[in-house]
């Protein structure tokens, strides 16, 4: 695959701005002082390693988790202490894929896809079918719109679930370890279907990995976070910081270098 780690010459604007954040639970922080911004239209990759916090703060971005403390602003609108209407306002603006899928096996495809349609819009049957179909189209996914999920393989259940991710036309979508599961030629097709979308929609995607390959091929940014140090010690571009971070942890980390303890 082509190298996508370049965003266009003119500064794009800031879509979600973080400043000072700090993610935990029960009051403890895991991670804290972030500050962070998410550019419109860019592939931006959240990594580190195991603990590091990366889930908490995506739950923090996506208004599942409120943070411990910090702003928090998307599109103007502080997320951080909102009320229920507002942030079931911004999340209708937002596209969701976990980790495992979590489509409802029980249901078809088309079933999965319309269930945000049908919370969230008053289209009748036929026009919210159709725009169904057509989020399925761009997955690929358009022939197999009536096979239920265990039908499907692991990458065919992650692009339905990108699709379901993509029902309400979302400028933002948030991606939980998307290649979890699949093989290498199977997550290389699922990278290139992100650059795709991202191309052609110009959306804006905020992934949590810890898949390397992915994150150097397809990642314009990579965010690092550190939970040994508690903070985000790294941003930009993925090769940049592998090659000359002045971080050693984050060189290792991008480069896959061992770390020199025993095991």
């Amino acid at each position: 695959m082509p190298r996508h780690d370049t965003m266009p010459a003119a500064a794009p604007e800031s879509v979600i701005s973080l400043k000072g954040v700090a993610i935990g639970y029960g009051g403890r922080a895991i991670v804290e002082g972030i500050d962070l911004e998410v550019r419109r239209g860019e592939i931006l990759f959240i990594g580190g390693g195991s603990g590091c916090g990366k889930t908490t703060l995506l739950a923090s971005l996506n208004t599942l988790r409120p943070p411990l403390a910090g702003s928090i602003v998307f599109e103007g609108i502080e997320l951080a202490g909102a009320d229920d209407e507002t942030l079931q306002r911004v999340r209708r603006r937002f596209g969701m894929m976990y980790q495992l899928g979590a489509l409802f096996g029980s249901m078809t495809l088309l079933e999965n896809v319309r269930l945000p349609l049908e919370e969230f819009t008053d289209l009748p049957r036929e026009a919210m079918d159709a725009v169904v179909r057509a989020k399925l189209g761009l997955v690929g996914l358009a022939a197999h719109a009536d096979k239920r999920p265990a039908e499907l393989s692991g990458g065919m259940q992650k692009r339905a679930a990108i699709a379901r991710a993509l029902a309400l036309d979302p400028p933002i979508l948030f991606l939980d370890e998307p290649s979890a599961g699949l093989d290498p030629v199977t997550s290389a097709d699922l990278d290139a279907l992100i650059v795709a979308l991202n191309r052609m929609l110009g959306t804006t995607f905020v992934v949590i990995s810890h898949e390397l390959a992915s994150i150097l091929s397809i990642g314009h940014r990579f965010a690092m976070l550190d939970g040994a140090r508690r903070r985000l010690v790294a941003v930009g571009p993925p090769a940049e910081l592998r090659d000359r971070s002045a971080d050693p942890w984050v060189r290792k980390f991008l480069s896959r270098s061992p770390s020199g303890e025993a095991a």
